[in-house]
This record gives structure tokens, C-alpha cells and sequence, in this order.
């Protein structure tokens, strides 16, 4: 494993490692050298200062997409930033904010970018779309059809926690900040299936495969079937399973409810929003200040 110092012959260099790769076995020697890979969702859950001093230098830190959700200031330790391609490539490229985003990261232990695609309708960017920063390219295409919902997108967090978790990697896979929550400032967009996420990321932790920050919270249904051993799991699971779906049935009808309520309120809004002229629809940019080689 190693740490920030350790750039002796042998051992990883750390800037610019993932410049050019694009084959797994290459990958997987970039994170088997690290001891713990912490991946940090774009969630107002992360006090990414805090999350670092949990976790030893030896760890890499993987960020996704607009860091600038997370990250109020200059991030020193060793990581990478995950960009996923859009049918337009990937957001950063074409919204202009691949400057305000690399800014975050301390050049001499920042890997790369990790331009990441999981449908063939996404486009990967070359180094040069991304201001000349190193760049590798995983393309896993085809890799999340045979199991997840189907007319649904996976989140690039889950793609690539399902892939490292694959790798069979020596050192620790650990989710920070993987809710799935919606807040008035986070979105939870419906492309995604979350709950099928949010059940994958239980498992894989109950089994060990993987790690969750802060850990995973207890569940009272295993503890009802050591309080009543004659009840099956089977029938407790079935039980809570009838339970959700009444309420989220009755949730479905009360949303429909509001929808129809705020109907004029949209329609104003929408005719507001398209009379606003384009310099107010661009957001501001926000810069840390300049990086030293």
C-alpha cells in the first residue's frame, strides 16, 4: 500500500496515474495499491474534511462528476474524479465547468479523471476535452443489464462500487454518503432505481463485501425472528413487504392529489423560467484558487 511520500521505484506514482488506461487488469492495479477506496457521493451527508481524518493516508478518495456539491475547499489527498459520458459527453465537458471542477484537487496526488460509460448511447471525452488532464477510460457497457432494473439508469456511484466490488481488490471498498435521500437541496432523479441500490449496498455490507461510512442501521425485522423463532423470515419479509406497498400506495394517491393541486402554480413558474434571460440560468462558477505544480 501506498501513502502520499512513497513514490519510491516500484510503488504507484501517484499524479496522473490513470492517464491513457483503459484496460480492467490496468485499472485494478491502479486501485489495488491503496488501502482503503472510500467513494464520496455528491450528498450533503459528507463532511469530506472529517471523512479524510477517519481513514489513513493510504486511502483513495473517488469523487463524482460536480465536486463542487461537496467540497467547499482544496481536497489534498490521494484522488480520483469519476466523470460519467452523457450522449453530449460527459456534463462537465459541455456545461463549461471542467476548470472549476479540477480545481478542487491538489495536482500531485490527484490520479486523473475516470471517464466512465455504461450504455452505448454515452460518449467517452479524450484528455483534451478535459483541459488536458490525465484520463482513463472505463467503459463498461452491457456490465449492469443482466441484473438491474430494467428502463432504469444506474448511478455511476453504484457501477462503480458493483465493479470494484468485483475486482476482488485487497483493500477496503467503503460508500460514503449513499442515502438516496432527497433533501430541498438534493435530488433524487427518477432514472435511477434507488430502493434497488440502496438494497444492493445493505447486502453487499451485511455479507462483508463492502463497507458503509458511519455503518448500516439495525434491522428490527431480524430481530423479530429471534423474538418469535416460530415466524419465518420468509413470512416476516412478506409481512413488512405487504406493509410498504399499502403505503406507498396511499403515498402514490396523496402525491397525485398535490400534482393536481399545483397545477396552475407549475404552469406559472414554467412561464416565468422560460422569460428569464440566459445570463441568469448559467450558475456562477465558484474557484478555490489556482494549484501549485
Amino acid at each position: 500500500m501506498i501513502t502520499p511520500t512513497d513514490q519510491s521505484a516500484g510503488a504507484l506514482q501517484l499524479k496522473g496515474a490513470v492517464a491513457d488506461l483503459s484496460d480492467t487488469l490496468d485499472w485494478k492495479r491502479v486501485f489495488s495499491q491503496f488501502s482503503h477506496i472510500v467513494l464520496v457521493a455528491n450528498s450533503g451527508l459528507n463532511d469530506v474534511q472529517l471523512l479524510q481524518r477517519h481513514y489513513p493516508a493510504s486511502t483513495l478518495f473517488v469523487f463524482f462528476n460536480k465536486v463542487y456539491k461537496t467540497l467547499s475547499e482544496d481536497f489534498k489527498g490521494n484522488a480520483i474524479l469519476v466523470s460519467r459520458g452523457q450522449p453530449a459527453g460527459a456534463n462537465i465537458v459541455y456545461k463549461g465547468e471542467v476548470d472549476e471542477v479540477l480545481a478542487f484537487f491538489e495536482q500531485a496526488t490527484f490520479l486523473g479523471i475516470l471517464n466512465l460509460r455504461l450504455s452505448v448511447l454515452e460518449k467517452l471525452n479524450t484528455s483534451a476535452d478535459f483541459h488536458g488532464a490525465p484520463t482513463g477510460h472505463l467503459d463498461l457497457v452491457g456490465f449492469t443489464d443482466r441484473f438491474y432494473t430494467p428502463g432504469k439508469t444506474p448511478t455511476s456511484g453504484f457501477a462503480m462500487a458493483m465493479w470494484l466490488t468485483g475486482m476482488n481488490l485487497p483493500g477496503s471498498i467503503v460508500l460514503a454518503g449513499f442515502s438516496a435521500r432527497r433533501t430541498e437541496k438534493w435530488r433524487v432523479v427518477a432514472a435511477h432505481d434507488w430502493s434497488f441500490e440502496q438494497t444492493c449496498f445493505r447486502l453487499l455490507a451485511r455479507a462483508d463485501k463492502i463497507s458503509i461510512h458511519d455503518g448500516v442501521a439495525i434491522n428490527a425485522y431480524e430481530n423479530l425472528s429471534d423474538l418469535f423463532p416460530e415466524i419465518s423470515k420468509t413470512d416476516i419479509a412478506l409481512a413488512a413487504a405487504e406493509v410498504f406497498s399499502e403505503r406507498l400506495g396511499n403515498t402514490d394517491a396523496e402525491v397525485d392529489k398535490l400534482i393536481s393541486l399545483t397545477g396552475a402554480a407549475r404552469k406559472i413558474d414554467q412561464m416565468f423560467r422560460s422569460l428569464r434571460p440566459a445570463w441568469m440560468k448559467k450558475k456562477k462558477p465558484h474557484f478555490p484558487g489556482p494549484k501549485a505544480e
